[in-house]
């Protein structure tokens, strides 16, 4: 129960948390009542946002969980069950309305408050065609609050009076009786059904529980649901509540990493000075080392950014941020829909200061030359990499929550990862930047590779993986040299995949193709020819004969760790023949 308590507290924490029984939800119109239940005002709170008009969050009694069925909230809803109106087909409208009345009936009964008795007439006046009159078409579905008119000005709604808090408070049903709550360590009555969580992609529009119990299997000694995991209902709303607020887009709190959405937050120690300040700083400084944008021009942003670049250099970051301590506590959270339940991917509770090391030896593995010519890539677009068409949708299930755990705590890295690029490269020719980037750190990280999985081109490395990658680009630019565009299937296209995994199968057939190119090429650019032949035989030097048990210089397999080299040594020797030569030298320059 970690991850809850710790959530526990984080809602705690929020200034502005809504009182325990409350939830936000984003609300669109506020009808004005006159003390007769006749409407006086219709306001619409909707503010355009971008190029969107959006309604504000708003605390508000929390939502009932309902799927398919007719379940009414208190004192608030959409207008299908608060004035009987949908756009939709309205089948059931008629059922939604009347149970909206009939609840608030049952849960008001005889009052002399005068907004629940102006609530309670405007229940036994309304009528759905009166819509009309007092709305516009665009407020259906919206999410709809009371108030009595002389009170709404104030922004004093019906749910905020003090004999309407009661009522809530007493008929909220959804509380057991007392026990000891797993997440808090206080006893109190224990939350029977969780609220939903709103807000994880590709989860259900109506949310999702991370606690729940659906099934007589998943239940224990006679317990009933919550029963089985007993936490108290103001646990239960406090930890979804900070959730709902992570979750999002705009939270500052979240970002999306393949299926996976990742929420984070800080919480500085108490004796740091200016606390808020240092927490939303390391909150933004994290948010751009996974999904770094281009950030404005502003004097926060370039803060941030300075302060990553020190991260990545291996700089204190307190030399930039005097108020930032590397001991504030840092919480992220990766959450991935599974039918109506939410699966928790990973879970990391840690320092910023051990975030950023780890952040630091993960660019370090990274380091690629040449690098990608968009500089820093964020997390995402190194995912898109794995993916097939390299769209956001197909990344591999769990390999966006298993890397992204990797990164954070600073352990070795998904073999899913290596396999998934190695069969990507396979299938579509493509190793850049990014890719050979990925193979470098996996090779690094897994494989205890450090020396001979270089940045740069490494014309000493005697790794048989990067020594064949290297031959391979070779004899693919002999025939470019060679044949120029007039290529239907490049080497690359035909052989890459077999080459990298059973080289003696194809290198013999290369190695013959490459002498016809060679003599063609030697008509038309003798010097490049002779660049070409003296970089090949550099490379089959260090493959000599004994190298393999039958003196074969061709290993008749490569494990995955050498086929990773393979895409490595051939991204830097392609590279290579693409740098400018300098004419001036007389052991680079062409001799034509």
């Amino acid at each position: 129960m970690t991850v809850l308590s710790k959530l526990v507290r984080a809602y705690e924490r929020m200034p502005d948390a809504p009182k325990p029984g409350f939830a936000q939800q984003r609300v669109g119109v506020v009808i004005g009542l006159e003390p007769d239940g006749t409407v006086a005002s219709v306001t619409p709170l909707k503010r355009r946002v971008g190029k969107k008009d959006v309604a504000p969050l708003m605390a508000v009694p929390a939502p009932v969980k309902r799927t398919v069925d007719v379940k009414p909230n208190t004192f608030w809803d959409k207008t299908a069950y608060v004035l009987g109106v949908t756009a939709g087909d309205g089948k059931r409208t008629a059922k939604e309305h009347a149970a909206f009345v009939a609840h608030h009936r049952d849960l008001i009964g005889e009052t002399d408050d005068p907004g629940l008795v102006a609530f309670l007439r405007f229940l036994d006046r309304w009528s759905p065609d009166q819509f009309g009159t007092h709305f516009q078409e665009e407020m259906k579905d919206e999410n709809v609050v009371f108030a009595l008119e002389e009170e709404r000005r104030r922004a004093v709604y019906l749910h905020d009076r003090p004999a309407a808090l009661d009522l809530i408070g007493a008929g909220s049903g959804t509380s057991t009786e007392g026990a000891l709550c797993l997440a808090t360590g206080r006893y109190g009555p224990v939350a029977r059904l969780h609220p939903a969580i709103k807000g994880v992609w590709g989860g259900q529009s109506s949310g999702g529980s991370i606690v729940s119990f659906n099934l007589d299997a998943f239940e224990s000694y006679g317990h009933r649901q919550g029963e089985n995991a007993p936490v108290s209902q103001a646990a239960a709303e406090a930890y979804v509540g900070a959730l709902n607020r992570f979750l999002p887009r705009d939270s500052g709190h979240r970002i999306q990493i393949g299926d996976a959405s990742v929420v984070f937050w800080a919480e500085a120690p108490s004796e740091l000075p200016d606390r808020a300040e240092a927490e939303a700083l390391t909150e933004a400084v994290f948010r751009e080392m996974l999904d770094e944008q281009a950030n404005e021009d502003t004097a926060e942003a370039k803060r941030v950014g300075e302060a990553l670049d020190r991260i990545r250099k291996g700089l204190p970051i307190l030399d930039n941020a005097p108020k930032v301590s590397a001991d504030v506590k840092f919480y992220v959270l990766g959450l991935a829909p599974n039918a109506a339940r939410i699966s928790i991917r990973f879970w990391l509770d840690t320092t910023f200061g051990a975030l950023a090391e780890n952040y630091r030896r993960f660019m370090e593995d990274m380091a690629i030359l040449p690098p990608d010519r968009q500089g820093n890539p964020a997390l995402w677009q190194y995912l898109r990499e794995t993916a097939v068409l390299g769209k956001t949708e197909n990344v591999p299930p769990n390999l966006a929550g298993e890397w992204t755990r990797a990164i954070l705590a600073g352990t070795a890295y998904p073999l899913t990862l290596l396999n998934t690029v190695l069969m990507r490269i396979r299938a579509d020719g493509q190793i850049n930047a990014r890719r050979a980037a990925i193979l470098k750190a996996l090779v690094i990280r897994n494989f205890g590779i450090i020396k001979e999985a270089p940045v740069g081109l490494d014309p000493n490395n005697p790794r048989p993986g990067y020594l064949l990658g290297r031959l391979f680009a070779a004899y693919e630019q002999a025939q470019s040299a060679a044949l120029g565009k007039n290529v239907n299937a490049t080497i690359k296209d035909k052989y890459y995949g077999s080459a990298s995994a059973q080289p003696r199968k194809v290198f013999a057939i290369l190695e013959a193709g490459s002498a016809n190119h060679l003599s063609k090429l030697g008509k038309i650019r003798p010097g490049q020819r002779v660049n070409l032949e003296k970089t090949i035989g550099e490379i089959m030097d260090q493959m000599k004969p004994g190298a393999t048990p039958d003196d074969d210089p061709f290993p008749a397999t490569l494990p995955a760790a050498e086929q990773a080299l393979f895409g490595l040594g051939y991204y830097h020797q392609r590279n290579a023949f693409f740098v400018r030569k300098d004419a001036s030298d007389p052991e680079t320059a062409d001799h034509d």
